[in-house]
Protein backbone atom coordinates (compact mmCIF):
# COMPACT_ATOMS: atom_id res chain seq x y z
CA UNK A 1 0.00 0.00 0.00
CA UNK A 2 1.24 3.49 -0.80
CA UNK A 3 2.48 5.59 2.13
CA UNK A 4 0.08 8.49 1.51
CA UNK A 5 -2.90 6.12 1.37
CA UNK A 6 -1.84 4.34 4.58
CA UNK A 7 -1.50 7.65 6.45
CA UNK A 8 -5.00 8.70 5.34
CA UNK A 9 -6.69 5.36 6.10
CA UNK A 10 -4.98 5.10 9.51
CA UNK A 11 -6.03 8.71 10.14
CA UNK A 12 -2.53 9.74 11.18
CA UNK A 13 -2.94 12.52 8.58
CA UNK A 14 -6.47 13.57 7.64
CA UNK A 15 -6.13 14.06 3.88
CA UNK A 16 -4.14 12.16 1.27
CA UNK A 17 -2.95 15.37 -0.40
CA UNK A 18 -1.58 16.57 2.94
CA UNK A 19 0.11 13.18 3.48
CA UNK A 20 1.74 13.56 0.05
CA UNK A 21 3.01 17.04 0.92
CA UNK A 22 4.48 15.87 4.24
CA UNK A 23 6.25 12.95 2.53
CA UNK A 24 7.56 15.15 -0.29
CA UNK A 25 9.01 17.57 2.29
CA UNK A 26 11.17 14.71 3.63
CA UNK A 27 9.47 14.53 7.03
CA UNK A 28 8.80 10.77 6.92
CA UNK A 29 11.23 7.86 7.07
CA UNK A 30 10.46 4.15 6.69
CA UNK A 31 12.94 1.80 8.37
CA UNK A 32 15.50 4.62 8.40
CA UNK A 33 15.14 5.49 4.70
CA UNK A 34 13.65 8.73 3.37
CA UNK A 35 10.16 8.02 2.05
CA UNK A 36 8.12 9.46 -0.82
CA UNK A 37 4.32 9.43 -1.03
CA UNK A 38 4.50 6.51 -3.46
CA UNK A 39 6.76 4.36 -1.24
CA UNK A 40 5.19 1.02 -0.39
CA UNK A 41 4.40 0.34 3.26
CA UNK A 42 4.46 -3.25 4.56
CA UNK A 43 3.45 -4.89 7.83
CA UNK A 44 6.28 -4.56 10.36
CA UNK A 45 7.69 -1.33 8.88
CA UNK A 46 8.76 1.39 11.30
CA UNK A 47 7.69 4.90 10.32
CA UNK A 48 9.08 8.08 11.85
CA UNK A 49 6.91 11.10 11.13
CA UNK A 50 7.80 14.69 12.01
CA UNK A 51 4.72 16.70 13.04
CA UNK A 52 5.84 20.27 13.77
CA UNK A 53 7.71 20.03 17.09
CA UNK A 54 7.00 16.31 17.58
CA UNK A 55 8.57 13.09 16.30
CA UNK A 56 6.20 10.11 16.27
CA UNK A 57 7.54 6.58 15.75
CA UNK A 58 4.99 3.95 14.75
CA UNK A 59 5.01 0.32 13.68
CA UNK A 60 2.64 -0.87 10.93
CA UNK A 61 0.53 -3.73 12.35
CA UNK A 62 -1.90 -4.45 9.53
CA UNK A 63 -2.93 -3.07 6.14
CA UNK A 64 -6.56 -2.67 5.06
CA UNK A 65 -8.10 -0.82 2.14
CA UNK A 66 -10.89 0.68 4.26
CA UNK A 67 -11.54 0.93 8.00
CA UNK A 68 -14.09 2.63 10.20
CA UNK A 69 -12.93 5.59 12.26
CA UNK A 70 -12.97 3.64 15.55
CA UNK A 71 -10.84 0.84 14.01
CA UNK A 72 -8.18 3.11 12.45
CA UNK A 73 -5.83 2.94 15.47
CA UNK A 74 -5.61 -0.85 15.11
CA UNK A 75 -3.54 -0.42 11.93
CA UNK A 76 -0.47 0.76 13.88
CA UNK A 77 1.25 0.83 17.27
CA UNK A 78 2.81 4.03 18.57
CA UNK A 79 6.33 3.11 19.71
CA UNK A 80 7.26 6.56 21.01
CA UNK A 81 6.49 10.25 20.81
CA UNK A 82 9.12 12.84 21.54
CA UNK A 83 9.30 16.62 21.48
CA UNK A 84 11.89 18.33 19.32
CA UNK A 85 13.64 21.39 20.66
CA UNK A 86 14.25 23.59 17.64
Amino acid sequence: MRLDKFLKISRLIKRRTLAKEVADQGRITINGNQAKASTNVAVGDELIIKFGQKLVTIEVVTLKETVRKDEAEMLYNIIKEEKINA
